[in-house]
């Protein structure tokens, strides 16, 4: 498959000892293709979040691989994982992480200048992501000058400014209400379809996986079913999601 972005090969993550071993994520492979927006769900402990915490290079696995564009990100240490992480992975945050004492511009160029890239160049890219995200007017001004909107946007362009393999997203609306949930995954949903981003998001709700166009459902660490959303709406997509989901975990709580 050339065109995959992500391959998941037979992974797993053990905590513990021989005498209590917790098996957070107990093989589990798929891959996520270029230009793909995939939703991982799972009731609270089901490993979805170690299993982003492998692929972010935050964990490691306790054995199978991890392919970024072929790469064997399993096989990566010191200096040449956080170049990868650098470079390949983007991150999109709840709280959006955004430096207070910086201008946007400066959010958003931040990681490029960590890397290198000469001034002019910078400036090319940041001005092309800015029209693209429709931000560019708010360049100059500081996180405390913008709307939760903007923020989210300038957020956006940091994440996607190093032209990353692959998008990563754990639970990026936990702690907004419904109107800022709404945006951002409309936002994601742009990034995804304007810029080509892949996107992998984890989330426990179902409103927010019906912007995908591929759902893992995860249980106990292991691939439980999958939902492709084909033609359908996002209406007809979420009733079939919330179908699995009261299969999954029986209640709809347990993926709060």
């Amino acid at each position: 498959m050339n065109d995959a972005i992500l391959r998941v090969d037979d992974i797993q993550k053990y905590y513990g000892n021989k005498g209590s071993l917790t098996k957070a994520v107990d093989h589990i492979s798929f891959t996520v293709e270029k230009g793909e927006f995939l939703g991982i769900m799972g009731p609270s402990g089901s490993g979805k979040t170690t299993l982003l915490n492998c692929i972010s290079t935050i964990d490691t696995v306790t054995s199978g691989h991890i392919f970024v564009e072929e790469q064997d990100i399993t096989t990566l240490h010191g200096g040449l994982l956080s170049d990868f992480r650098g470079q390949k992975l983007g991150f999109i945050f709840q709280d959006f992480n955004l430096l207070d004492t910086l201008t946007a511009y400066e959010n958003i160029s931040l990681a490029l200048s960590i890397a290198g890239v000469k001034p002019a160049e910078i400036q090319k890219q940041v001005k092309q992501i800015a029209e693209a995200l429709n931000i560019s007017e708010v360049l100059d001004k500081y996180p405390y000058q913008m709307s939760g909107g903007q923020q989210q946007r300038i957020a956006a362009a940091r994440a996607m400014v190093t032209n990353p393999a692959i998008v990563l997203a754990d639970e990026p609306t936990g702690a907004l209400d419904s109107n800022s949930s709404r945006m951002l995954l409309t936002m994601l949903t742009e990034l995804n379809e304007r810029l080509s981003a892949t996107i992998l998001m984890v989330t426990h709700d179902a409103f927010s996986a019906s912007y995908c166009h591929r759902i893992l459902f995860i249980k106990d660490g292991k691939l439980f079913h999958e939902l492709n959303r084909g033609s359908d709406s996002r209406k007809d997509f979420f009733a079939k999601i919330l179908e699995v989901v009261s299969v999954l975990g029986g209640e709809q709580n347990d993926f709060l």
